[in-house]
């Protein structure tokens, strides 16, 4: 490590430039930062990169590299709408890397129920122009694992410039942590018969889950220059970002860039809403149908169109597909047949994983609404979810929601790793009931609500937190770091957690108490199974 001053390292780098050959500055770069003079009035200093496509610059904050938007993938604008992504274009000089990108082009965040600002993108900048990764890392002469964290948000919304996202408190326990930016919406998945003919792979859509792979390709090459292992790579997302996960987990395209994996309230294994259900065929006439509902008989007409006509329209498909590339078949085959990769699962959901209106059926509504959805399965479910009152059928409507959203994938993730893989799988329950910060805001442990706690990033959101909640997040967050380390989440002061298997079923409760026990859901989840 060098400490100089910033007129000092412009004049070694132009040195190096002029005086040493290309193939020994790279190597200089590729193992070293150049740390530059503190600015006085700022407090910031400098930090300088040096990736497979350029130099780039960053700062630093106590002993912790930040590098923000960096260019992984060149912007997906113009010509490059709908295509999979682009090497970038190598740069001359140096890249300002110090602030995030653009957010995915999507529509203006606003907060909402239990969604406060910390957890949505800045209002700007948002642009089409996306694809940048930010990478956190702390200075020091050995390897360390990586966390490529993949942020939620159905898939139709969510940026890597989330408050709630900061890598600083990872990085600070020893593990590289990388955030990435992908397209979302329409921008990210539209399939069309056109672009399965120009792509040269036979397939179209699931460019999100392409700009993910280019991301984790990206790392492959130039972690290593920021002190990384590039073959210890851990993925991790929550709520789509889950879905993500468990879909590059089964995906032929990221095999040997990953080498574990982390789901918070998501997965793709049963077929539903959010997980690949059409096929290609299918998926391209959707696209057809779409791009005449705005007077385009082309791909060539559509990309002409500006983003805000594409967003407006409101149209189009916005989750993944079977592909026949990117998803070869569903997962629940893929899983079946043992073709996942198999690297260890960490995965859980949280006690109010509710993603409906807040608004619960009284009794008779909820009765009603079971027998017409399942019709004769209704009275079975309704023994698991009752509704023998308007107060008990409330909670029944947000706990069978909480199941057949994230409860039953979960559950069948875990066992079918554990039936057709040999990498363990670790399943939790976050139950924390999240202070409110006000009288209308008390949800509980709701959906999103453990991510500050699993990357002990109580900070980054407005809550009266309390001592209880500060010691939670400094154990969840121990033992998600000792999976990225190990695949195992175990360590010394920590309640055991055990693998999870078939017969025992055994899970570990996060919550004021860290206990390990029998999943206590497993007979609601083992028959909402066998309703898909």
């Amino acid at each position: 490590m060098f400490i100089y001053s910033s007129k000092q390292c412009r004049a070694i780098y132009n040195n190096l430039n002029m005086k040493i050959s290309a193939f020994k500055l790279t190597l200089f770069l590729f193992f070293s930062f150049f740390i530059i003079e503190v600015n006085a009035q700022t407090g910031i200093s400098s930090v300088i990169a040096q990736t497979k496509d350029g130099t780039i610059s960053g700062y630093k904050s106590d002993d912790i590299n930040i590098f923000k938007g960096i260019p992984f993938a060149a912007p997906p604008v113009g010509d490059l709408r709908w295509k999979a992504p682009q090497p970038v274009k190598p740069w001359n000089g140096l890249l300002d890397c110090t602030k995030f990108s653009a957010s995915p082009y999507q529509d203006s965040p606003a907060p909402f129920m239990y969604w406060s600002t910390e957890f949505l993108i800045p209002k700007e900048p948002i642009s089409e122009d996306c694809l940048y990764l930010n990478v956190w890392s702390k200075q020091s002469p050995q390897k360390k694992p990586v966390l490529i964290y993949i942020y939620g948000g159905g898939f139709r919304s969510g940026g890597t410039a989330c408050a709630i996202y900061d890598g600083k408190a990872v990085a600070e326990k020893g593990v590289v942590f990388v955030s990435i930016n992908y397209r979302v919406g329409v921008f990210g998945f539209l399939a069309h018969p056109d672009l399965t003919q120009e792509s040269g792979y036979g397939a179209s859509g699931n460019y999100a889950l392409l700009d993910m792979i280019a991301a984790l390709q990206w790392v492959k090459k130039n972690i290593a220059a920021f002190g990384g292992d590039p073959d210890q790579v851990t993925i991790a997302g929550q709520s789509a970002g889950a879905f993500a996960v468990s879909l590059l987990c089964a995906s032929p395209k990221s095999r040997g860039l990953i080498s574990g994996a982390i789901a918070e309230s998501g997965g793709s294994i049963l077929s539903g809403k959010q997980r690949p259900t059409l096929d290609l065929k299918t998926a391209e006439s959707n696209g057809v149908e779409y791009a005449k509902s705005l007077n385009c008989s082309s791909i060539a007409d559509l990309r002409k169109k500006s983003a805000e006509e594409i967003l407006k329209s409101n149209g189009g498909l916005s989750s993944p597909i079977i592909d026949g590339f990117v998803i070869p078949e569903s997962l629940l085959e893929i899983y079946t047949k043992g073709h996942q990769n198999d690297v260890p699962v960490l995965l859980g959901w949280n006690g109010d994983d509710v993603v409906i209106s807040t608004k619960r059926p009284s009794s008779a509504e909820f009765i009603t609404q079971t027998q017409n959805t399942y019709g004769s399965n209704a009275a079975k479910l309704l023994q698991f979810y009752p509704a023998t009152n308007d107060s008990i059928a409330a909670k029944s409507a947000g706990d069978l929601n909480r199941d057949m959203t994230f409860g039953v994938q979960g559950y069948a993730w875990a066992n079918i790793q554990y039936k057709t893989g040999k990498a363990k799988v670790y399943v939790y329950n976050f139950n924390r009931k999240v202070p409110a910060y006000n009288s209308e805001s008390s949800f509980g442990a709701f959906h999103s609500s453990e991510i500050v706690y699993a990357y002990d990033n109580l900070k980054t959101l407005n809550r009266p937190w309390e001592p209880v909640d500060k010691t939670l997040a400094g154990k969840m967050s121990a033992y998600w770091i000792n999976f990225i380390k190990t695949g195992n989440p175990n360590g010394e002061s920590l309640v055991k957690w055990p693998a999870f298997d078939s017969k025992n079923e055994n899970i570990l409760i996060l919550d004021q108490q860290i206990e390990s026990r029998p999943l206590h859901t497993k007979d609601q989840l083992a028959f909402l199974e066998t309703l898909y």
